[in-house]
């Protein structure tokens, strides 16, 4: 029995996450081999896209956690802490990872397949830090060297790209041009 068939059985033929049944995705969690069914979850391709990087992570999606976190499948428990993680600065993700029930094992896993933390990290000018993909607003209006476009105070960057050898710099449009941005100079 290949694994698609594995995961259809043991979900129900319904995203392990949030329980949709519109285009179902495998996904394999990672850090992991790949070797067995317990690696992998059946994922909705909006949830899948999100947790890639493929488009912005919104957040209302992510609350099926509330009731998929209780889950018996360990993969699953794996996403929905990691996600909890990556959104508690929304609020209601903190009480819910109060909640959660993971052992040491799949706490472990869990925490692995995580960001580094002595990763660069790139900080906005509130403190809160900025994921690529990330939409931005100025805080200062700012002249764009090497051209006549002055960048207007509160105008959004939406989709940033991360300088990563360089924590202080961004990479963002602004009417259609490429300009490197420093994080100092925005707000999430």
């Amino acid at each position: 029995m290949s694994f698609e068939k594995q995961l259809n059985l043991r979900s129900g033929e319904t995203c392990e996450l949030s329980g949709s049944t519109d285009n179902l995705q495998v996904y394999q969690v990672q850090p992991s081999e790949g070797n067995s069914a317990d690696d992998f979850i059946l994922i909705s391709q909006n949830l899948k896209d999100q947790l890639e990087g493929k488009q912005e992570v919104v957040p209302n999606d992510w609350r099926c956690l509330n009731d998929s976190m209780w889950s018996e499948v360990p993969a699953v428990k794996v996403i929905a802490y990691r996600m909890l993680e990556n959104l508690k600065s929304e609020g209601w993700p903190n009480d819910l990872l109060e909640m959660i029930y993971m052992d040491d094992q799949e706490l472990s896993w869990a925490k692995s397949g995580m960001e580094d933390e002595d990763a660069v990290k790139h900080i906005d000018s509130n403190g809160a830090i900025l994921k690529a993909g990330d939409t931005v607003v100025l805080i200062k209006e700012l002249d764009v060297k090497g051209s006549t476009i002055t960048a207007k105070r509160g105008t959004a960057v939406r989709n940033i790209r991360l300088v990563h050898d360089d924590p202080t710099l961004i990479e963002g449009k602004i009417d259609g041009q490429s300009i490197y941005i420093l994080t100092q100079y925005v707000k999430k």
